[in-house]
């Protein structure tokens, strides 16, 4: 399935993509909403699939509605930098040994259509396309990556919006340049687990102003989705509704020649994930 919410800030309503690819269906009459409870929830995600196979889903009109991300009540944001073999080659970064972790706050989630905005003061904001996994069942201390692929409700388009200034050069953790307002762009689609076979073989692209930047696969990672998941697992227990960006291939900004072309107040960014959806931003001075 394809779960998205649709509607103004803070009053989404969930929906459900048709087969089509075109007609949204309204979910409202079965289910609140789509957080971590309802993933958690093996009947009414069965209710879901059985109302859409049987047909009798209301149609929802969304023409000129705002696109939310596709997961409310987000619990966490888990992330893995230098996850791919050529990003860390063009960053000049050594293979890392282990998955390197940091953390993303919940708040930093908006739609995958809303307006990014560049912090003030920055002059090295980067753009990152990302595989987003979306948790759906509790996980703690994993054995196998056969058992987390099982505690993975979905995937998702993640941008890891970034400001390579406050992340590199201002002292401590990366947490500083990945938390800004509005730098996770989520969606448009939280595509259940049963449509993505295989995580591995999926292609990742960004644009900027039209300009292809990014164009990779996640069959470049140095640590699969699954073994990603179990990992994590033994560091911080993951619960559904948590999200796990898994890294970005190469194409960033900071991975290029002087003048690195980092982003500005106008820029357009676009992104897309094989059978995930697209995003599309527009960026504003915050």
């Amino acid at each position: 399935m394809k779960l998205l919410r649709v509607g103004t800030a803070g009053s989404e309503r969930p929906a459900l993509l048709d087969r089509d690819g075109t007609t949204l269906r309204d979910l409202s009459g079965l289910v609140p909403d789509i957080d971590g409870a309802l993933l958690a929830d093996e009947d009414a995600l069965e209710r879901i699939r059985s109302a859409a196979e049987a047909g009798g889903l209301p149609v929802l009109d969304a023409a000129g509605e705002r696109i939310g991300a596709p997961l409310a009540r987000v619990g966490k944001v888990v992330c893995i930098g230098l996850n791919y073999h050529d990003h860390a080659a063009e960053t000049g970064a050594a293979t890392p040994a282990e998955p390197v972790v940091f953390l993303k706050a919940a708040d930093t989630v908006v739609g995958p259509d809303d307006t990014v905005l560049v912090p003030r003061g920055s002059e090295k904001t980067d753009w990152e396309v990302e595989l987003a996994v979306v948790i759906g069942r509790t996980a703690r201390c994993l054995e196998s990556p056969e058992e987390a692929l099982a505690h993975i409700a979905g995937y998702a388009v993640a941008h890891d919006v970034s400001e390579r200034e406050f992340q590199i050069e201002r002292g401590g953790t990366w947490d500083k340049g990945k938390n800004c307002e509005t730098f996770n762009p989520l969606g448009p689609w939280l595509v259940t687990r049963d449509e993505v076979p295989d995580p591995q073989a999926l292609s990742l692209r960004l644009w900027v102003n039209g300009e292809l930047k990014q164009n990779g696969s996640t069959a470049d990672q140095i640590f699969p989705v699954a073994e990603v998941v179990r990992y994590v697992s033994h560091f911080m227990t993951l619960y559904p509704g948590d999200v796990v960006n898994t890294g970005t291939p190469a194409g960033v900004a900071l991975g290029q020649p002087e003048p690195k072309p980092y982003l500005r107040a106008g820029d357009v960014v676009e992104l897309e994930i094989e059978g995930l959806g697209r995003q599309r931003q527009v960026l504003k001075s915050a």
